[in-house]
């Protein structure tokens, strides 16, 4: 029945905070409520799970915060703390959004809307968070924290801001969606991926699609989300072992994932999409190739070039610069003097693809000794465990 709950709680958790934040109009106090309905299905389920988990926690979180409602009335004195246009009753299935942009307001700093996102949204723990972040605990706690008092203090609406407002909003919702689907693809902890994560910023970038269909930023995304997911399968081997991409047996991708994500990223490339675009047409180049051997490596480096114009970020940089070393003739030597500098990145002190991209040219230069070392600091920074047994076993062949 644990197993039950905890899918539950993975599953349906950003669903039944957003509708008792519907009723409370506070985050805290709603927080609270959606906990204590979990549980309640702690102790509740081993008698047998309803056949609609979600809307048995709902219902039971609705209760609990009505109760909590009805006892605190210095609280309901300061109803609303955030405004809420719409009747609380109404059913809409389209909270989890609203939650979302409540969490992305630009009043909100950018490393506040995501540490808000990854704990409202995903359900993850203060620890969670900071792990997802590369962040130390207290850190992620004070972000929270400090978030949440400035929706209170500010009466920052919940609710998907008026069509106005929307384009100063999406870039970073579109952001945070991002990142919530990269805190499931390479999980923090034992297993690989989170499918309820990966899944969670799917559902939400295919409403951010219907929402505002002639962006064209929102269809990227979805796209590059859904060739990504698309390899999902291959990345695993029979005995739980992590397969590059280089490794994968590219009959077990999911075609009907892969031309949906094709198409929606040609499009967006067609109507002239910004940086989820490049980002989509790269994942679109790989899914397209026929093997690792024959990618357009030199197209694949065109996009980052094009990234480097838009979005010169020190992450895609070192994307860049790992795509440039497979490109036929590559000057080693020069991409390893490229990697080597951007290890003074400040967003790279903690990155561990950084020394695995190092340690794989150092390999590819013959420089065994110097691979091996690389390896070993990847090591210590990657916070998956199936990663860090890969990269285990990379160290351990050239050691």
């Amino acid at each position: 029945m644990v197993d039950a709950v905890a899918r539950a709680h993975r599953e349906h958790w950003s669903v039944v905070l957003a509708a008792v934040v519907r009723l409370t109009r506070d985050l805290d106090l709603a927080e609270d409520c959606t906990q204590d309905a979990f549980v309640q299905a702690m102790r509740v389920w081993p008698e047998g799970v309803p056949a609609n988990p979600a809307g048995w926690l709902t219902t039971v979180a609705r209760r609990v915060a009505l109760d909590r409602l009805r006892r605190e009335t210095t609280l309901r004195r300061k109803l609303p703390l955030l405004v809420d246009d719409e009747p609380a009753d109404d059913e809409q299935p389209t909270d989890p959004l609203r939650l979302v942009f409540t969490c992305c307001h630009p009043a909100l700093a950018r490393e506040s809307q995501v540490a808000l996102t990854l704990r409202l949204i995903c359900g993850l723990t203060t620890r969670e968070v900071a792990a997802g972040l590369r962040i130390g605990e207290a850190t992620a706690a004070a972000r929270i924290t400090r978030a949440k008092k400035k929706i209170a203090a500010a009466g920052i609406p919940y609710r998907i801001p008026a069509d106005h407002e929307l384009p100063d909003r999406l870039d970073a919702v579109l952001t945070v969606v991002h990142l919530v689907y990269t805190a499931g693809h390479v999980a923090a902890g034992p297993e690989l991926t989170r499918a309820d994560l990966t899944g969670r910023a799917i559902e939400l970038a295919r409403m951010l699609v219907r929402l505002m269909p002639v962006e064209t930023e929102p269809e990227a995304l979805l796209g590059l989300l859904l060739m990504t997911e698309a390899r999902g399968t291959a990345r695993m081997s029979t005995d739980g072992e992590l397969v590059l991409l280089a490794d994968q047996d590219r009959s077990r991708w999911d075609v009907k994932l892969i031309a949906e994500g094709v198409a929606r990223a040609t499009d967006a490339l067609v109507r002239g999409g910004g940086r989820f675009a490049l980002q989509a047409a790269v994942a679109g180049l790989h899914v397209t190739a026929p093997s690792w051997e024959r990618t357009d490596w030199r197209q694949v480096v065109r996009m980052y070039d094009a990234m480097m114009i838009s979005w010169p970020t020190p992450i895609v940089a070192l994307n860049r610069a790992a795509a440039r070393s497979f490109v036929p003739g590559a000057d080693l030597p020069e991409i390893l003097a490229e990697l080597d500098a951007l290890a003074a990145e400040p967003a790279l002190q903690s990155y561990p693809y950084l020394p695995a991209a190092r340690a794989d040219v150092l390999a590819r230069l013959g420089r065994s000794v110097q691979a091996a070392a690389a390896y070993a600091e990847a090591i210590t920074l990657t916070g998956n465990e199936a990663e860090r047994r890969f990269l285990r076993r990379r160290h351990d062949e050239l050691t």
